[in-house]
């Protein structure tokens, strides 16, 4: 159990870094094929957000995509709606929760594929707007067992014109407000399991670094493209699981 837990956490760092996202959509989805419940599946994906979202950000500050002013405000409003996660997971049912995830992925991949990768707009940095905007996406990202990044990009690119590049970055460095401050909320009313969200943190940091490095070699459209495909396999594995949930 612990080479698969790793050879996971290894595979969804990977898949942090390369598209700038916490890693839950990718990880929830494989710990409920492994038979977590889907709430315990969610604390051990915010455990693994807090590692990937801190040296993700780190590695991109020194790529220099990072840009911390308007970063700052969208996290610290994600922080403060994370910190509605623990009592919206422990009071909805394992099915909502499931069905509210599931129309995340939805929405993420529409608003993805809407969003224009350059604008010739000028970037909208109001920061009351990015906290509103963050304490949102935190209340209810957190609470499904996603990091936010991926709503926080297609709004950065497609209303508030940032260019792909820094959006993505920025989605990452949210992740590590809303993930820490899950993390406290989840904690609290027991919704962690702390040994495999280390051992699946900890392998991600791999993970994290190689997909890091490929996501700044590669081309815009084409990344976008990646993005979206990736968003309509993880649509197709809760789809799967929903299915059999009910048959």
């Amino acid at each position: 159990m612990l080479v698969l837990l790793a050879g996971l956490g290894v595979f969804v760092g990977f898949i942090s870094g390369f598209f700038a996202i916490g890693g839950g959509t990718v990880l929830v989805p494989a710990l409920l094929f492994l038979g977590y419940d889907i709430k315990y599946a969610i604390g051990i994906s915010v455990t693994q957000m807090v590692f990937s979202s801190l040296y993700g950000s780190y590695l991109n500050f020194k790529k220099g995509t990072l840009h911390l002013q308007n970063s700052i405000s969208v996290g610290i409003g994600g922080f403060f709606g994370a910190m509605n996660s623990g009592f919206i997971v422990k009071h909805l049912s394992s099915n909502i929760l499931t069905v509210v995830f599931l129309s995340f992925v939805v929405l993420a991949i529409y608003r993805f594929f809407k969003a224009p990768l350059l604008s010739n707009k000028p970037e909208i940095n109001n920061n009351i707007l990015l906290l509103c905007i963050g304490y949102i996406v935190g209340t209810v990202s957190i609470s499904v067992g996603i990091g936010g990044a991926l709503l926080i990009t297609p709004i950065l690119v497609g209303f508030l014109h940032f260019p792909l590049k820094k959006a993505l970055s920025s989605a990452l460095f949210f992740v590590i407000f809303s993930s820490v401050s899950g993390f406290i909320s989840l904690s609290y009313y027991g919704l962690i399991d702390y040994s495999t969200g280390l051992t699946i943190g900890l392998f991600s940091l791999f993970g994290v670094y190689l997909g890091i490095m490929l996501s700044h070699k590669t081309e815009h459209k084409r990344h976008k493209k990646l993005l979206l495909f990736f968003y309509c396999i993880v649509l197709l594995l809760i789809l799967d699981k929903l299915f059999k949930a009910h048959i």
